[in-house]
């Protein structure tokens, strides 16, 4: 991999020139190749950069500004069309790459399967890691009509590599009863329905430890977010998203890596999904590096 240039197409606002001077690197995961419903979230990526643009960058939560930070966005990772488990390589080899290079990555999906490999990744390195994860769907199936790769298995994978006891799903209203019951037989967290105060309950006991968060945008309601494949109503509102990450800016774990997936904005006729995801970045950005 050549991180040595910079993207020659849309970057997202503020993004600095130099790879070698940005401490983070956004990049991002154009693979909708598994998806159980609606595809197209593989053009989530460049339709989050160009709305960019419309942000300001100065975050009044934060009070920071984007300037205050170095990252690079490094453009999409190529990856072969169809190809599932070439594509998941390909992106474990990435991370791997960033990581060795000091940088913290900041993924852009893309269908929810792209963040099996980086968490796998990141694993190598720390080896005592979290995952929080936000999302309308357990994503916990073994399979999906016998297909182990599918955008609904990434996080039981994640949880058999890593054990169940050091995932914490929240937002969930979606799943098989199987799921749920695999999840409580196994010592997995997961808070149905809310985001925000469960969240405010588990981030104390993560305190120090190296932690990977993962946000499906379809945590979101409809309503907030129709740009995705696979739409669920009873979803939290942006405004609680947003007070969720902030929370975990104002916690004492250490974001060791984060993304955000499943935009797609052939639903988004409004634009309203990636301009919201946008802003999530930016605050991602801020808070967590």
């Amino acid at each position: 991999m050549r991180f040595d240039e910079a993207y020659s197409g849309n970057v997202f606002i503020g993004s600095h020139p130099n790879y070698e001077e940005s401490s983070v690197v956004i990049y991002g995961m154009p693979m909708d190749w598994t998806v159980s419903y609606r595809p197209g979230s593989r053009f989530g990526p460049a339709r989050i950069r160009e709305v960019s643009i419309g942000l300001e960058e100065y975050s009044p939560y934060l009070d920071r500004e984007l300037k205050e930070i170095r990252y690079f966005d490094a453009g999409d990772i190529p990856l072969p069309f169809g190809n599932a488990e070439r594509s998941l390589k390909i992106i474990e080899e990435y991370i791997d790459q960033l990581l060795a290079d000091g940088k913290s990555p900041l993924g852009m999906g893309g269908e929810h399967l792209v963040s099996w490999p980086v968490i796998k990744s990141v694993y190598k390195r720390y080896p005592n890691l979290a995952v929080i994860h936000m999302d309308a769907h357990t994503d916990l199936r073994t399979d999906y009509e016998g297909e182990p790769l599918s955008h609904a298995t990434p996080i039981r994978k994640v949880a058999e590599l890593i054990g169940p006891e050091n995932v914490f799903s929240f937002g969930i209203r979606s799943g098989m009863k199987e799921e749920f019951q695999w999840a409580k037989e196994n010592g997995m967290y997961i808070a149905k329905f809310e985001v925000l105060e469960p969240l405010k309950e588990i981030l104390p006991r993560l305190k120090g430890r190296p932690v990977y968060v993962t946000i499906d945008i379809d945590v979101l309601d409809p309503a907030h977010a129709p740009g995705t494949g696979t739409v669920d109503c009873g979803g939290i509102t942006s405004k609680e998203l947003l007070a969720s990450i902030l929370e975990i800016s104002r916690s004492e774990v250490q974001v060791v890596g984060a993304d955000l997936v499943e935009v797609a904005p052939v639903y988004d006729h409004s634009e309203q999904t990636a301009n919201t995801a946008s802003k999530l970045i930016r605050e991602m950005l801020l808070g967590w590096f």
